[in-house]
């Protein structure tokens, strides 16, 4: 026995060990997205067929067999149409990569003037209960979510993004999306989320708000308009009850997070081409 285990082990290779970590990988992160969507009662049924074949064939109740082949056939292309939110969702998030990003204009003095003007429109939201939800965009770009609403592309500034909002405005039952320090659209529809774990208290534009940042990676700050309660959704969640210190320092990580992904690509070319060119 000890022989036959000692063969394995010799027979495996470093691409074998690189293969299964993979696999491994690539499983997890599969279970993963399943647990977090209504996908998981529908594979746990499709689980159940997959047993129910193998032991039908395994025993030799052909009848059995051929009807389950052929309802797992014909399930295959069914879970295409069914998953259809689970699958355009996964493929989003698979394609969030650093290639063909938007590159990041700001420096920090802009950042922290964005982030000022910022914090002072979403207090005056607070204080006059306004309801309040600015996307800001950061790598993933939402030029089709934009084109729900009126394309702006102006100066981000106190009086337009407060005007913008107000409840007799045009444009204030939709969410404003920024882009770097300008408004680039405002009156925009965004995709409710399908998270049926949330709080009944949180209204359509909290569950827009999380929406935007399940299929993008966009930053959203909500205001409530029967509350004044200050929110930010991140990746798919929500905080609550925030403060205007902690929306600042939110924001600063994030346009900081974003500039120093942006510096370390452009480092990284400089240093490509800069030995291409000494070779």
């Amino acid at each position: 026995m000890s022989s036959y285990m000692t063969g394995i082990l010799t027979g495996i290779g470093f691409t074998d060990v690189v293969d299964v970590a993979i696999i491994s990988f690539v499983v997890y992160k599969l279970l993963g997205f399943i647990r977090m969507s209504r996908a998981q009662q529908l594979a746990k049924g499709l689980l159940i067929l997959v047993i129910a074949s193998f032991i039908s064939d395994t025993f030799n109740f052909y009848t059995v067999n051929w009807f389950l082949s052929k309802v797992l056939d014909v399930g295959l292309i069914a879970l295409v149409v069914v998953f259809q939110p689970e699958l355009r969702r996964g493929l989003e998030f698979l394609g969030r990569g650093k290639f063909g990003s938007k590159q990041f204009s700001m420096d920090k003095e802009r950042m922290k003037e964005t982030a000022d003007v910022l914090v002072r429109a979403v207090e005056f939201f607070a204080a006059t209960k306004t309801g309040a939800l600015i996307v800001i965009e950061r790598e993933t770009a939402l030029m089709d979510i934009a084109e729900t609403g009126t394309i702006l592309d102006s100066a981000l500034t106190e009086p337009l993004i407060e005007n913008l909002f107000f409840k007799g405005s045009p444009l204030h039952d939709g969410a404003v999306i920024l882009r770097d320090d300008r408004i680039y659209a405002a009156g925009c529809v965004l995709p409710l989320t399908e998270n049926n774990n949330l709080s009944k208290d949180l209204g359509t534009r909290h569950r827009a708000g999380i929406g935007i940042t399940e299929v993008s990676d966009a930053v959203v700050l909500i205001v409530s308009e029967e509350t004044g309660i200050i929110s930010m959704a991140v990746d798919g969640k929500l905080s609550r009850f925030l403060d205007l210190k902690t929306v600042e320092k939110m924001l600063l990580n994030h346009y900081m997070s974003k500039l120093n992904r942006t510096k370390a690509g452009k480092d990284r070319i400089i240093q490509f081409f800069g030995r291409k060119s000494n070779g």
